[in-house]
């Protein structure tokens, strides 16, 4: 065995200047010598598309340089093992873990946190949103900008720093990175939060009879006593009173002080009805950015950065095919991947369009219905006008089924609130509102859930 590891290492020596590097490095250097009879010269890999990318870009090359090693023609024979596949994957991704884990102790050492597990309890941070596995497109450059500004100078610059836009497009992952870039460049006391937790804080700080003002006094120091506070979806704030009036304490005690806030929300403050203006005034005195849906380029660029991390092969025309059915939410895409990337370990087969087609229940049909297609659907299934759906009329009957065909566009297609909202005529919190209403209606009414079952699968056929 130490024989053919010698010969195949000399053979790489010659090679290595010989073959690009985009090839040798990935495809190449993972090859473990296997056997060698004198005649041929075998090689296992742990990638299925390993064997005919050597022979379509290096074959020659290498059978050249084992020719001038061994000094007789030898043929070399590629072979896909699959064991050494699922070596390879467990082993990359135990070693990537310790990497990370390593990385991230060895920069808390000057902070004030001992370890990791310290650091994360304290924070409420999650690994791995962090700047360099943030993939920025036109729809985010700014919100991206702006975020690294405030890690470099927190409490200096865009205090506070507002981001807003839809779901799944990289709010929390912007925020959570901010939060680690301080940490270990700046080693300041950082808490994420998000709205519903602060509000389950705060009833249960208020619920305890007797040892009422003790639990309110630690439940005030939790989120004033830090340099930055991070406060995800504050949209959920909206209409509670008590909440409202902490959260404004908290941010001028914190403002007041010199420190550091952030916050994100799906929509940006005068978007959001409920709030108390003094509240909404204080949002907007630092910089509100936006994030929009990611263009083809930018989904099929995250794509790749996600193969990439997870040591997959995803062709080129899969890529694409995925970035063009999820358009709109980046956890939607990420979520497809992760389907992808499982089936993949565990059948080892090639992924192709077809096959991705099938794993994510792809509907050749759901592609081409349109938002003015469900609205003249929505419109026949209920008698109703398609004039009536998109006007301004408050007629129960016709409120109703307003909403149904808001929540059914949204639902079919995906498309955001903002694009919907258009197709209506309406703002896009109004078809915001119109969703989350029906949304909640058919958890509690059986017979509208029913119904909306029953239209939207007739819309889909």
């Amino acid at each position: 065995m130490d024989d053919i590891v010698k010969i195949w290492d000399a053979v790489l020596d010659i090679a290595k200047d010989e073959i690009p590097p985009s090839t040798f490095g990935p495809w190449v250097l993972p090859l473990v010598p296997h056997n060698y009879d004198g005649n041929s010269f075998s090689v296992l890999s742990g990638q299925s598309l390993a064997v005919q990318i050597i022979a379509k870009n290096c074959q020659p090359i290498l059978v050249s340089a084992l020719k001038k090693v061994v000094g007789s023609e030898v043929a070399l024979n590629v072979i896909y093992d699959e064991e050494l596949s699922k070596k390879l994957k467990k082993k990359s991704a135990k070693s990537r873990r310790e990497d990370l884990i390593a990385d991230l102790e060895n920069k808390l050492a000057p902070s004030k946190y001992e370890s990791l597990k310290q650091m994360r309890s304290s924070t409420n941070l999650n690994l791995k949103y962090k700047f360099e596995n943030f993939v920025v497109g036109e729809n985010s450059k700014l919100a991206y900008f702006a975020s690294t500004a405030v890690a470099k100078e927190p409490g200096k610059k865009y205090n506070p720093l507002f981001i807003y836009g839809g779901a799944g497009l990289g709010k929390t992952h912007l925020m959570q990175a901010i939060g680690h870039q301080i940490l270990f460049e700046h080693g300041l006391k950082v808490k994420f939060v998000t709205t519903e937790e602060f509000l389950n804080d705060l009833i249960n700080a208020i619920s305890h009879g007797s040892d009422k003002t003790t639990k309110m006094n630690n439940f005030r120091d939790k989120y004033r006593k830090v340099d930055v506070l991070l406060i995800d979806d504050i949209q959920f704030l909206e209409g509670k009173q008590r909440t409202e009036i902490e959260v404004f304490n908290t941010f001028e005690a914190l403002h007041n002080a010199g420190k550091q806030i952030v916050i994100t929300s799906d929509r940006p403050p005068e978007n959001i009805p409920a709030l108390s203006d003094r509240l909404r005034s204080r949002f907007q005195w630092g910089l509100m950015v936006d994030i929009g849906v990611p263009d083809l380029e930018t989904r099929m660029a995250i794509l790749q950065k996600l193969a990439r991390e997870n040591h997959m092969e995803l062709p080129f025309n899969v890529v694409e095919f995925l970035a063009q059915v999820y358009k709109n939410n980046v956890r939607e895409l990420e979520g497809a991947f992760n389907k992808i990337s499982a089936y993949s370990a565990l059948y080892q087969n090639e992924i192709t369009v077809d096959e991705v087609k099938k794993i994510i229940k792809y509907s050749e049909n759901k592609i081409n219905i349109t938002i003015d297609g469900i609205i003249d659907a929505v419109a026949e299934y209920y008698n109703v006008s398609v004039e009536d759906l998109k006007g301004t009329s408050r007629f129960a009957k016709i409120a109703s089924a307003r909403q149904v065909a808001i929540y059914a566009a949204r639902e079919i297609t995906g498309e955001s609130f903002p694009y919907i909202g258009e197709k209506f005529g309406k703002k896009h919190t109004t078809i915001l509102y119109s969703y989350e209403k029906i949304k909640e209606e058919i958890s509690k009414n059986s017979e509208l859930s029913q119904d909306v079952t029953d239209l939207i699968n007739k819309i889909n056929d």
